[in-house]
C-alpha cells in the first residue's frame, strides 16, 4: 500500500509541472486553509438563502467540527508529509493523515450538497486533488480525510435538516 501510495502521488506530482496545474492548485491549496473557503461559503449561503439560514450555519458548523476533527487526529497519527516528492506550497504543519483540505472539503460537499450547492461537489474534489498535485498528501491522507469529512457531515445531517423546523 505505502508504495502503491508513493507511486500515486508522483504521478499527481507530476502534473505540477505543467505551471498552469500548478498555479491552479496552489490557488486551490489556499482557499481551502484552515477550510476558510468552505466556511466562507457556508456563510455566503445563509446570507442568501434566508428561508434555510440556519440549515446552511449548521452546516458550515458541521464543516468547521470536521475539519477541527481531522486536526485532533492528526496529531494522534503524526504521520510525516511525503518526503519523496518536492512539495509546491508551504504548509501550517507538519502531519500528512488525514488531509484536512479533504476533511472539510468533503464536509462542505455533503452538507451544502444537501442544500442544493451543486457547484460544492467538483469545487471540493479539485480541492482534494489538488493536495496531491502540490506534493503535500499521499492519496491515503486525502481518501481517509475526504471520508472523515462526509461521515461527519452525515451524521450531522438530521440536526442540520432538523433546523427548519427550529
Amino acid at each position: 500500500m505505502d508504495h502503491m501510495d508513493r507511486q500515486i502521488l508522483s504521478a499527481f506530482r507530476a502534473c505540477g509541472g505543467d505551471p498552469r496545474v500548478a498555479g491552479a492548485a496552489r490557488a486551490l491549496s489556499r482557499a481551502g486553509e484552515h477550510g476558510a473557503l468552505w466556511l466562507a461559503a457556508g456563510l455566503a449561503g445563509a446570507a442568501v438563502d434566508g428561508a434555510r439560514r440556519r440549515a446552511w450555519l449548521r452546516g458550515t458548523a458541521l464543516t468547521a467540527g470536521a475539519h477541527l476533527a481531522s486536526m485532533g487526529v492528526k496529531r494522534v497519527v503524526r504521520r510525516p508529509r511525503p518526503a519523496h516528492v518536492e512539495p509546491l506550497v508551504r504548509t501550517v504543519g507538519q502531519h500528512s493523515f488525514p488531509s484536512s483540505h479533504a476533511t472539510s472539503a468533503a464536509a462542505a460537499a455533503v452538507a451544502y450538497g444537501a442544500l442544493g450547492a451543486r457547484v460544492i461537489r467538483p469545487l471540493a474534489a479539485a480541492v482534494c486533488l489538488s493536495r496531491l498535485v502540490v506534493g503535500v498528501h499521499y492519496p491515503s491522507d486525502v481518501a481517509a480525510g475526504a471520508a472523515l469529512g462526509a461521515l461527519t457531515a452525515r451524521l450531522g445531517s438530521r440536526w442540520m435538516a432538523g433546523s427548519a423546523h427550529d
